[in-house]
């Protein structure tokens, strides 16, 4: 999956990044890494206020247009250092 496009990439008949790719609304909910592998779990501001309301421990259920989803990606080693403007700004 890593050389499709992030916008194309979608879970096997499943949800689609693109459906949490509303980067103004979406959002980090927890970030770990391990020596292989980084995790990043995404809300969408729907499900992010069920968890402030106290869904599921209220027990209500989730409201229609909750999501949530979990990315995992291997970080590769960059090949060159990275290049500054000489001012330690990325060039």
């Amino acid at each position: 999956m890593s050389a499709q496009d992030k916008y194309t990439v979608q879970v096997p008949n499943g949800l689609a990044f693109s459906e949490l790719e509303d980067t103004k609304t979406g959002r980090s909910f927890a970030i770990s890494q391990t020596e292989e592998l980084i995790a990043v779990i995404l809300a969408n501001p729907v499900m992010i206020e069920a968890y402030r309301a106290g869904v599921p421990g209220n027990g209500t259920h989730f409201p229609d247009g909750s999501k949530i989803a979990k990315v995992h990606w291997k970080p590769k080693k960059a090949r060159t250092p990275p290049r500054d403007d000489g001012a330690g700004r990325p060039a």
